[in-house]
């Protein structure tokens, strides 16, 4: 029972100090949460109040900004509206101005309206007049008169005529030499050649005078045996540490030199020995002449040539003519006539093939009887060549009249590369006086008047007395001065011999 009582009170005691304990606690926890409470409170309101600056001050910078816009857009506006302003006062002061124009131009367009009425009105008079005038002189009919003074115009109106044609072909034939002379021009430029003439000699040093006899050999055999073999003549005289080789044919004469520098450096010569060399000395310069030729084909870039016109094309290189390299020649004149061709835009190959093989005909003209442009076309048209080519080659020396744009830019490629300083070895006395015995021929003849050696002694123009010779004696001028200059003159080439009677009238107006 105590037990139970005990324990009774023992759970109230518990019960209330419990009771006690949480009432304690919770008004604790309470306290807490109120302070909790405020603080978060407080720093609510601190938050809010930065974020109420920041969004002040945003707005502030943005109310700025939009200002500085507005204000930058309003100077472009007013600029623009400033320029478009400028430009609207001086499309107007341009306005005025050209109105100002207009009214002169009007004014001027009435006076000479005012002019061309007066004039109209005179020229009725004027013809009234004359119509009148010729009536009563002439007694011819209003229809008479109307004829002749429609012939009058009509002389006059062909007089005009020839005139303006005259004016025009004069100009056209100044525009055609300018334009002749500018492409001649481009060409050599184009074309400048290192050199055009080369020393070609026949004479071989020895080493010494003693070599001479070792040449001759026992009673003459080796110097025969020599000249048999080579078909060369070969000149001992006193000449010192020299002999001279003399052939009319370049390659014999290559072939004989060789032989001979070979004897020289061997030693040893006698008959056998000069037969050895001269086999070799043949190939070798068989071989130059075949390479010489192939090189001169690729440089000018000319292909489809035939194997002969190449080996004869190589041979060139042992030819000279009046001192000038005929294979350095050739290059030359295709260059150049290729050059011309491109810019009067006719066939650059063709021109530049023609070029190349113009002067085949000297390679060969020791062998073949007649001019060397002819046996050079001959050789051509036997080949295969083209006809234009094998015209050019025929025509680049006059003995056939030209026919073809390519055959002239030959003929013309042809005298430039020998008219070069240079190429053609003629001292300036020797020259001058073949000029002053060209016009000396010529003055000699009756009714000659003046007479001009042109062109470096290629033509000579001959002015007569149009009283004293005549057409017809002019024709037999020509062709006897051209027979003197033949049978009496040594010169390169061909001389051309212009005779011209001129008969003049003159009056004046006054």
């Amino acid at each position: 029972m105590i037990e139970t009582i005990i324990a009774v009170v023992a759970v109230g005691i518990g019960v209330l100090l419990g009771f006690y304990l949480r009432k304690n606690f919770g008004e604790k926890q309470l306290d807490a949460a109120r302070t909790s409470a405020d603080r978060i409170v407080a720093d609510a309101e601190k938050q809010a109040e930065t974020l109420r600056k920041e969004a002040v001050l945003e707005a502030k910078d943005e109310v700025f900004k939009l200002r500085a816009d507005a204000e930058t857009e309003a100077k472009e506006r007013r600029k623009d509206l400033t320029a478009l302003e400028t430009r609207l006062m001086q499309r107007e002061e341009s306005m005025e101005r050209r109105a100002e124009s207009l009214d002169k131009r009007e004014h001027q367009l009435s006076s000479m309206q005012g002019q061309l009425d007066k004039r109209d009105k005179d020229l009725e008079e004027a013809i009234a007049e004359e119509k009148a005038r010729l009536e009563s002189l002439a007694g011819m009919t209003s229809e008479e008169a109307k004829q002749v003074l429609l012939k009058r115009i009509e002389e006059d109106v062909k007089h005009d005529a020839a005139a303006m044609i005259r004016d025009v072909e004069t100009r056209a034939r100044e525009e055609a030499d300018k334009k002749a002379r500018n492409i001649v021009g481009i060409a050599i430029q184009r074309v400048a050649a290192d050199h055009t003439a080369e020393s070609t000699v026949s004479v071989v040093h020895i080493p010494s005078d003693d070599m001479k006899g070792r040449l001759i050999g026992r009673e003459g055999r080796n110097i025969r045996a020599f000249e048999q073999m080579t078909g060369i003549s070969l000149i001992i005289d006193d000449t010192p540490e020299a002999v001279i080789l003399s052939s009319f044919d370049p390659v014999r004469r290559e072939i004989g030199r060789v032989t001979l520098e070979s004897l020289l450096a061997d030693g040893r010569i006698h008959p056998a020995r000069i037969e050895e060399m001269f086999a070799k000395a043949e190939k070798l310069v068989e071989q130059q002449v075949h390479e010489s030729g192939e090189q001169a084909v690729f440089e000018t870039q000319v292909h489809g040539v035939h194997a002969e016109l190449v080996r004869t094309l190589g041979r060139l290189r042992f030819r000279t003519s009046y001192g000038q390299n005929v294979l350095k020649h050739s290059l030359e004149v295709s260059y150049l006539a290729g050059v011309m061709a491109a810019e009067l835009g006719v066939d650059v190959k063709l021109a530049k093939r023609a070029g190349l093989l113009h002067d085949l005909g000297k390679a060969i003209d020791h062998e073949v009887e007649g001019p060397h442009a002819l046996i050079g076309a001959e050789l051509a048209k036997r080949l295969g060549e083209h006809k234009d080519i094998v015209h050019c080659i025929e025509a680049h020396h006059g003995d056939v009249e030209p026919s073809t744009v390519e055959a002239v830019l030959v003929q013309a490629a042809d005298a430039i590369s020998a008219s070069r300083p240079g190429a053609r070895r003629e001292t300036i006395e020797s020259y001058i006086k073949r000029l002053e015995k060209l016009e000396e021929l010529a003055s000699a003849h009756k009714g000659v008047e003046k007479v001009y050696a042109m062109q470096a002694g290629r033509e000579v123009r001959v002015m007569v007395k149009p009283e004293s010779i005549s057409d017809a004696d002019s024709v037999m001028l020509a062709r006897d001065i051209a027979k003197e200059i033949e049978d009496q003159m040594q010169y390169p080439g061909q001389i051309r011999v212009m005779v011209i009677r001129e008969s003049r009238a003159i009056d004046y107006a006054k």
